[in-house]
């Protein structure tokens, strides 16, 4: 979290997963090139870049669709979430080289210009099987421009967050034209049955994942916490949460990070103004209620971020009686200052 907006924080932990990612992306580029060579020794090398960079921007793709909800079933995956639109930018880029070769070699040199006869050579609309899947591909990759253009927060500032999310929940739209540009290629151009098994399997498992995801998140709603006749709900005991950190509590519709600092109480909103991240899996640091993904922060008190930054977020009126945490589900607006409930003072 900065003042002033930079084109990339490079922290420690960015260089790490920006190294790992770019090690990975040349071992398998040169694991294709090599394999190619070998089985398929008569291989150009233009039609060789647009194999291997599609391959790999597809199956980039297939990874940045179960991070999330794989992050929902195990916190393990979280140091991929918090980066990941480090490899959306990176997949796009992958992408942009393979539409980029299969432009020049396919439509470099006619009369026509490349782009025109992309669109124009095969005018099949009407035709399931002879279906113009290079549009399908060009549409995805605009897409994907638009997304990877607008990733940096100055974007989601001024987009505003909702807007922000939206353009880049497209992600998916991508994914359905993706498989349907690879399958329809597949089809007209290529014998490959074993790639048609691999895309079914991708499609398999990111659909599972997202099924058991969901399942998850709908057996903890369904266990949410439960008002008493005051209409003040349960937060469970002091000592269940640990110094500094805080817990999610579930109520109808919301959600509340309750965090323990200083032998005082407080409850805030769980999602954080800048991408909704949850600060209850945060813990405070310097006084602050600190985002686990982005380090957004806010001052338990008052909801509000450290000066100069100007985010809010709800609080919620907090009591403790004998051992247990109450919360009132009544949000209040956000940045309004609530007083903590004292650990040693019982009501």
């Amino acid at each position: 979290m900065g003042a002033e907006y930079k084109a990339v924080l490079w922290s420690r932990q960015k260089k790490i997963y920006d190294g790992i990612i770019l090690a990975l992306v040349v071992l398998y580029l040169g694991c294709f090139v090599v394999l190619t060579s070998l089985f398929q020794p008569g291989v150009p090398p233009p039609t060789l870049i647009i194999r291997s960079t599609g391959t790999l921007a597809l199956l980039m793709l297939h990874i940045i669709l179960v991070i999330g909800p794989l992050s929902r079933i195990d916190k393990r995956f979280l140091p991929l979430l918090y980066n990941r639109r480090h490899l959306g930018v990176t997949m796009f880029v992958i992408a942009l080289v393979h539409g980029g070769f299969s432009m020049l070699q396919f439509h470099a040199f006619g009369d026509l210009n490349p782009l025109v006869s992309a669109l124009t050579s095969n005018t099949h609309y009407g035709s399931l099987m002879r279906f113009p899947f290079q549009s399908l591909g060009l549409v995805a990759l605009v897409i994907l421009a638009l997304m990877a253009a607008s990733s940096h927060d100055f974007w989601l500032h001024n987009l505003s967050p909702r807007v922000w999310k939206n353009l880049h929940m497209m992600v998916y739209l991508v994914y359905v034209l993706i498989v349907l540009h690879v399958m329809l290629g597949v089809v007209q151009l290529e014998d490959s049955p074993w790639l048609i098994g691999l895309l079914g399997f991708g499609l398999a498992m990111v659909t599972g994942v997202h099924i058991l995801s969901g399942i998850r998140t709908w057996r903890l709603d369904k266990d949410e916490n439960k008002a008493d006749k005051s209409g003040w709900v349960n937060g469970g005991k002091v000592e269940d949460i640990a110094e500094n950190r805080g817990r999610l509590l579930r109520h109808q519709n919301l959600s509340i990070a309750i965090f323990k600092y200083d032998g005082k109480i407080s409850a805030v909103d769980n999602a954080c103004k800048h991408q909704s991240g949850p600060l209850s899996e945060g813990k405070i640091i310097d006084g602050c209620i600190t985002c686990p993904w982005h380090g957004y922060q806010y001052l338990p008190e008052n909801g509000q971020s450290p000066p100069p930054f100007e985010e809010k977020v709800s609080t919620y009126a907090v009591k403790i009686i004998g051992e247990n945490i109450w919360i009132d589900p009544r949000p209040n607006p956000p940045g309004t200052p609530v007083p903590p409930a004292t650990i040693n003072q019982s009501t």
